[in-house]
């Protein structure tokens, strides 16, 4: 695309080769994307007990609270979405709220957090998928035939059109919020050793107590990628309505099945209970355990078939985001022009597509041929770093939101475009403060290393903020039209 094409546009957008595929997600299309990107089943399973072990009984109260909080950064992120349709997302918030040069920088930092989470999810699959093979079929394959097995599944998606890959995730999804759904009914009807208790929502637990700031570590990770509503602006059913709806729908659902979730596990085991098995050595086993227990036998066979399932269902979510970001940035030409163009047929973004593939398949590789353990190896460090990453866009976001809606409320209440996103931008700041200052319990690991994992959000930013700048002062005309590409979207069949 020239630069007179970028610059003097006409009103129907730009071309067909540099436009997704519109109309084709409607509310519940979007969603899946986003609850299976959090993959509440992996979230249950694996946070749930590290949760207890390390912050306490008040774990389903901080999953509550976090819920809240992005709920009310979601008021005023989804106010934004009806004036900036564009797949680049927290590029285009931060742009149009802060400063171009910062959009660029906040891009470049997304974009990392989303590549490092989905070559972590590789991990994570790799890892579980062996493991459920071997146990629940006696085949015995290296993590890595399985990671690569994904990929193949992934990539194949990501080439084809968007509605198929929510299509998956919609059966996925329904398969693994189900299958927690059983054990949480057993457990009600059931009982457990003790009565019910609603100390997990004790503020005192939640805010007060010796380890609370882990707790929200916790917490605030588990709603990953609840942003991504805005990446599929561009390819919703009329987007000033599906957006909203979509992003509200997500966070309150995940509010309330972790919460409720998490409390569960305090019924099936009791409060002193759930706390000496979080404390115990086969903590990570508990919900799996207690499914076996309140179920029977063939709930936990399911369960753990379902978590490899659950982590596929992310990495397709997290792979769409990362290729979407990729795209959007080649579009507005911060990245070569190529990775911006969609297939004829599909208008999937298949070019920055493969190239996410293709970095995910170098990173298994390496990891493969230096004998790295999946999940200690390449997966904690590498979620880690990415979780602090998208942390800090969304504050970064929350805060353009607020600057944004400051110039011109454009017809909105108070409430929405000023008081609930300060409430939003303060909880995620306060979120990052978190996560930085808990790093260590993040990646399980000790020393300067924590620091050097957390750099690169840093240096991105300066950075982006650096190429902004010099292309604000080179290019003018250039500069103008970044996160301008997109000002009205018409349908591609």
């Amino acid at each position: 695309m020239t630069q007179h094409n970028i610059t003097h546009r006409a009103p129907a957008g730009p071309p067909v080769e540099n436009r997704l595929a519109a109309g084709r997600l409607g509310t519940w299309d979007i969603v899946f994307f986003v609850l299976s990107a959090a993959a509440p089943l992996t979230v249950v399973v694996s946070s749930a007990p590290t949760a207890f072990r390390i912050g306490g009984i008040g774990a389903p109260g901080a999953m509550l609270v976090a819920g809240v909080v992005l709920i009310f950064f979601a008021i005023g992120f989804t106010a934004m979405s009806k004036s900036v349709k564009n797949s680049g997302a927290f590029y285009a918030y931060v742009s149009r709220g802060i400063s171009k040069p910062v959009g660029i920088g906040i891009a470049l930092v997304t974009l990392f957090a989303y590549l490092f989470l989905t070559i972590c999810f590789y991990a994570y699959f790799g890892f579980y998928a062996e493991f459920t093979a071997e146990e629940l079929f006696g085949v015995v394959l290296p993590w890595w035939i399985w990671a690569f097995g994904a990929l193949a599944v992934v990539a194949l998606l990501g080439y084809r059109q968007i509605d198929v890959g929510a299509k998956v995730l919609a059966v996925l999804l329904t398969a693994e919020i189900a299958v927690l759904l059983v054990f949480s009914i057993a457990v009600i009807i059931g009982g457990g050793p003790e009565q019910w208790s609603l100390a997990p929502f004790n503020p005192e637990y939640i805010f007060f107590g010796t380890s609370s700031g882990m707790l929200f570590v916790t917490a605030f990770g588990a709603f990953l990628g609840f942003e991504s509503t805005a990446i599929y602006a561009e390819e919703a059913k009329r987007p000033e309505r599906t957006i909203p709806m979509a992003t509200f729908i997500a966070v309150a659902f995940l509010a309330v099945f972790y919460a409720g979730t998490f409390w569960i596990l305090t019924v099936a085991f009791g409060v002193d209970g759930v706390i000496e098995l979080a404390l115990g050595d086969g903590f990570e086993t508990m919900v799996i355990t207690g499914a076996g227990q309140a179920v029977g036998p063939w709930a936990a066979w399911v369960m753990k078939l379902l978590i490899v399932t659950s982590f596929l269902a992310c990495l397709i979510a997290f792979h769409n985001a990362s290729s979407r970001y990729t795209f959007n940035l080649g579009r507005d030409r911060l990245i070569p022009r190529a990775f911006g163009r969609t297939h004829p047929t599909t208008h999937a973004p298949h070019i920055a597509s493969f190239a996410i593939s293709a970095v995910c398949a170098v990173a298994i590789v390496l990891a493969a041929l230096l004998g790295s353990d999946p999940f200690l190896g390449l997966g904690l460090w590498t979620y880690a770093t990415g979780v602090q990453g998208l942390v800090f866009a969304q504050a970064a976001a929350a805060v353009a939101v607020v600057m944004y809606f400051a110039k011109d409320r454009q017809g909105h209440s108070a409430w929405r475009v000023v008081v609930a996103p300060v409430i939003g931008a303060l909880g995620l700041i306060v979120s990052f403060v978190l996560i930085v200052t808990n790093f260590e319990f993040v990646t399980g690991l000790v020393g300067p290393v924590n620091w050097l994992l957390l750099m690169p959000t840093p240096v991105l930013l300066f950075v982006g903020i650096v190429y902004g700048l010099v292309i604000r002062r080179r290019a003018p005309q250039h500069y103008g039209a970044l996160t301008e590409t997109i000002s009205t979207v018409e349908r591609v069949e």
